[in-house]
């Protein structure tokens, strides 16, 4: 017999335990309505997809594959149960026990060419390109003008380096006005990243004139704005990041006006509040000494990390720190996100805030962290080749796997003389370190860094820092020190296109992919530039 229908109730406990990763307490709970999903008993099925997430998270790939196949097949033109397996594993950071589940279903059923959507998916997220195109390709040849199908392919193509052909799969363009427009974002993503900002911006325009209210659409354009150099319009527009979904909440009122002239703050509380990356407030604190000279009294909230650093920051008056626990918040005049500064100062005389250093490490730490540092004469250089993973956001996951490289492919600096090379690395990343290249000495005075205070402490006893695009080259950047970054070919908006150069940063030059996904030229140039440095440093001790 079919079981009783079930309350909302009850299905929104088992998610909850889902989402919060109990899956062991959601599996027995679910098991009654495991065994024969019943098409006439919409709340039994939907229990049925929520034991077989709670199955393949606890590596019973097959069982999932049976139960989702056969929800799946009475619903041939919905979105497939694979995809919530995924989204919901995803943000658990479980993606091989989706892959597993999905590898299984495909096996079931594979001409269900949405099985080969989510799966390509999620063999992109894991790196396995190839087998991303593969699946892909296969489903295309079932339903040629598939246009997700399309957009996934596009975006394997890109992540193995191949952009012209990942442009190649998304013409011609479909007839529906939504996936139209859609398609023209994509194209102008892809276009974006390799430098073509006007052909960018027009498939930008063309596809908000079918959708003008689409936030992911005026975002997409604010980058490549922004990495052609167009301020202006550049940062006017990136104030539609706020209605992206998952954005950091802020409030519609009291928002802090564009400033112009002499305008002044006098006595007015002003609050900054962190958005996104350590990196983007790091970079943006640079307008809190700007601020203050107009008069305002500013308090910052910021995460934990970077609490210390922060009440250096000339101007500054109070931090408050981050917390699920955080207490109530003075009141204040006005509000602005960290992010929105460059906008309210274009039109001043500081449109790039305070001039570097703005940052200042703790003098007594500094002395401190001296002694974890190499002595002699040999130039001391840090080491930054991963960035912070965020394996449970699907975009930031990807441009991480983008932007960060293995330390096996930094073998070329282990064998430089005369450099010492001092690990920066924190997370994931730093578990290389086990295995460090033939011939490379790395030292490793992690242990000692448990905020951002500690990071600049120890960045200002060394001669330069080498980093992928990270906070650490944001850091170093705010505190004056020599940077050399590793960039990635379809660079961030900040580095602009077609520069070695940033108007940021005056001491960090920027060292850039010229082949997609290929890092070895990277690591030669930056080779080469430590050699010279190495060179000068011995020749000025001889003299």
């Amino acid at each position: 017999a079919s079981p009783a229908p079930l309350s909302p109730e009850f299905l929104r406990a088992c998610l909850s335990d889902i989402k919060a990763g109990l899956f062991w307490q959601a599996l027995p709970r679910l098991e009654p309505y495991g065994q024969c999903p019943p098409a006439e008993n919409a709340s039994a099925e939907q229990a049925g997809i929520l034991y077989a997430i709670c199955l393949a998270a606890a590596g019973r790939p097959e069982r999932a594959a049976d139960l989702l196949a056969a929800v799946a097949s009475r619903h041939p033109t919905s979105q497939h149960p694979l995809q919530d397996l995924a989204e919901l594993l995803m943000a658990q950071d479980r993606r091989p026990e989706a892959l597993a589940a999905g590898q299984a279903l495909l096996r079931r059923t594979p001409d269900d060419t949405r099985v080969h959507a989510v799966l390509g998916s999620l063999l992109v997220q894991t790196g396995q390109h190839e087998a991303a195109i593969s699946t892909l390709k296969q489903a295309l040849s079932r339903t040629p003008d598939a246009t997700l199908v399309r957009s996934l392919l596009a975006m394997a193509l890109t992540e193995q380096g191949d952009m012209q052909a990942a442009l190649d799969c998304l013409h011609p363009l479909p007839a529906s006005k939504a996936e139209r427009a859609a398609m023209l974002v994509n194209i102008g993503t892809i276009l974006t990243g390799q430098g073509r900002m006007e052909e960018a911006l027009s498939h930008f325009d063309s596809a908000l004139a079918l959708h003008p209210d689409d936030a992911r659409f005026h975002f997409n354009r604010s980058v490549a704005l922004l990495k052609a150099g167009d301020y202006a319009k550049g940062w006017q527009e990136h104030e539609w990041r706020h209605a992206l979904p998952g954005h950091a909440t802020m409030p519609d009122r009291a928002t802090l006006p564009a400033l112009k002239g002499t305008e002044r703050l006098d006595g007015q509380r002003v609050l900054l509040v962190h958005e996104e990356g350590l990196g983007d407030t790091l970079m943006y604190l640079r307008y809190v000494p700007s601020l203050a000279q107009r008069g305002a009294i500013i308090h910052l909230l910021v995460p934990p990390e970077l609490h210390h650093l922060c009440q250096r920051v000339q101007g500054v008056h109070t931090v408050h720190v981050m917390r699920d626990d955080t207490p109530p918040l003075p009141a204040f005049d006005w509000y602005c996100g960290f992010i929105s500064l460059p906008r309210i100062f274009l039109h001043t005389s500081t449109p790039w805030g305070a001039p570097v250093p703005y940052l200042k490490a703790d003098e007594e730490k500094t002395r401190a962290m001296a002694g974890l540092l190499p002595s002699g004469k040999a130039l001391r250089v840090g080491l930054v080749w991963g960035g912070a993973p965020r394996n449970r956001t699907l975009a930031a996951h990807i441009v991480d796997r983008r932007r960060s490289l293995p330390l096996s492919a930094l073998a070329p600096l282990g064998r430089l003389p005369g450099v010492k090379l001092i690990s920066l690395q924190k997370g994931p990343y730093a578990e290389q370190m086990m295995d460090p290249p033939e011939g490379m000495s790395l030292y490793d005075p992690t242990d000692a860094l448990h905020s951002m205070d500690d990071t600049a402490a120890l960045i200002m006893g060394l001669d330069v820092v080498v980093s992928v695009d990270t906070s650490v080259a944001h850091l170093a950047g705010g505190l004056g020190k020599t940077v050399l970054l590793m960039d990635r070919y379809d660079n961030c908006w900040r580095w602009l296109h077609g520069r070695d150069d940033t108007p940021w940063y005056p001491n960090l030059r920027i060292i850039r992919q010229t082949t997609p996904r290929q890092w070895a030229d990277v690591v030669s140039r930056v080779a080469q530039s430590l050699s010279t440095m190495a060179r000068t440093r011995r020749t000025s001790a001889l003299s």
